[in-house]
């Protein structure tokens, strides 16, 4: 009897280290590429430093480090709000939560069209553009930024957004469903400092939305009318319209493109978007600026 207890035990011994390694796994990879990395180091710094201290019984220095240990209690989740904000809402995206109804099939398939089509033309003419497209994640915050439209997606209506000196150029487009939410938005910019010295504002917001939320955001630089998508922290540049189309329709149908209308519950994606395939890619690169652009 005691020997079925105690193999029952390594079972459940078992699978608590497991889980508990994967979520230490998850944890690792959220932090990967963030400030929170240089921000853990120096926690861990600190905490070898007081053990030294403590050691070499230099009473001052525990003394200071005692509270400054104490005061990380409070400093952590305001330090690490961002990636806390983040770890919450992929566990809000569970498939559990997930929206029930999706747009058809062919809907998504002409709603990509459109804004290839729209890019391709905003990049022949060089004019600057940010495209962000809701997933499961609500973006009615950021909406609110910027002016109210709820329109049909069209690529003649999506190059109008952006021709220069109208009024809602500058700033970002929301995408839902079909539906174009609104326009002139602010996006939060991204802190990563790993992004090329070259990128203008433009291409910083679009991969700080990503940071922020599941969304995918397409850029058109104005400098040099090359086409970017930023996905999952991610800026993948010098698109064509071919290759761009082809991504899109691979990372939207992960995680169903959900019917425009109020905003609906967050999903999980644990393991990321999947890369899409490579295609043919467009001369030149760089960096954008957003309202009013900056290159």
């Amino acid at each position: 009897m005691l020997s079925v207890f105690h193999d029952f035990r390594v079972v459940w011994d078992t699978l608590d280290i497991a889980i508990v390694a994967y979520v230490l796994y998850r944890v690792f990879l959220l932090m990967r590429g963030t400030r929170a990395v240089q921000l853990v180091k120096g926690i861990v710094i600190l905490f070898v430093a007081g053990i030294v201290a403590r050691w070499l019984k230099l009473t001052t220095v525990v003394f200071i480090l005692n509270y400054a240990q104490m005061a990380l209690i409070v400093a952590v989740p305001v330090v690490f709000q961002p990636e806390l904000r983040r770890a919450l809402e992929q566990l809000g995206r569970g498939r559990l939560f997930a929206p029930a109804s999706s747009l058809p099939e062919p809907e998504l398939d002409k709603v990509v069209d459109e804004i290839a089509l729209a890019c391709d033309v905003l990049a022949r003419n060089k004019i600057g553009a940010i495209i962000v497209i809701e997933r499961e994640t609500g973006l009615k915050d950021i909406a609110e930024t910027g002016t109210q439209i709820d329109g049909l997606v069209s690529s003649s209506f999506l190059i109008n957004l952006f021709v220069p000196n109208a009024p809602l150029h500058d700033g970002a487009v929301i995408l839902r469903g079909n539906r174009v939410v609104a326009a002139g938005c602010f996006l939060p910019l991204s802190e990563n400092p790993d992004l090329g010295r070259e990128l203008g504002t433009r291409h910083r917001a679009a991969v700080g939305m990503t940071e922020h939320s599941d969304a995918l955001v397409v850029v058109v630089s104005e400098e040099t009318g090359s086409i970017s998508l930023a996905s999952g922290g991610k800026l993948m540049r010098r698109l064509d319209d071919a290759t761009l189309k082809e991504m899109l329709k691979t990372r939207i149908r992960r995680s169903a493109l959900p019917l425009s209308g109020p905003a609906r519950p967050l999903g999980l994606n644990l393991f990321g978007p999947a890369a899409g395939r490579s295609g043919r890619k467009r001369n030149g690169g760089g960096g954008a600026g957003i309202g009013p652009p900056a290159e």
